[in-house]
């Protein structure tokens, strides 16, 4: 089955896999931020729901969330924020790119080869004694 790049980032992950087998009944999952979890709104949810499953809280220490008490309400409207975010920095993100690249400026890390450590440059020349 093939997967794409987004679909393998989410379900490749092989720490969150190991959480899993860590957590037990009673504990808390605890992350920094929403988007350290899950990549989408479906991902979150899906884990989450399979914590609850478990008998595992959840704890997100940015949006100071904490389903051990039972805000599961509060973690679907800040989930669908997340993703909102989320959706927005990568639109930013793509119109910036395509901006810098109207002005022609030259996106990425710089060429390690220049023209003057090209093989063909005369002064490397194999042949040249000196």
């Amino acid at each position: 089955m093939l997967l794409r790049q987004s679909q393998r980032q989410s379900t490749d992950r092989p720490g969150l896999h190991d959480a899993f087998a860590y957590l037990r009944l009673g504990d808390a999952l605890t992350v920094v931020s929403l988007d350290r979890l899950g990549r989408s709104l479906d991902d979150l949810i899906t884990i989450v729901g399979r914590l609850k499953r478990a008998g595992v809280g959840f704890q997100s220490l940015h949006e100071k969330l904490d389903t051990t008490t039972g805000s599961m309400f509060v973690f679907h409207v800040f989930a669908a924020l997340a993703e909102f975010i989320r959706t927005i920095i990568v639109a930013n993100t793509n119109e910036g790119l395509a901006a810098a690249r109207a002005r022609g400026q030259r996106l990425g890390r710089p060429p390690a080869m220049t023209p003057r450590k090209s093989p063909t440059h005369s002064s490397c020349s194999p042949n040249q004694t000196g």
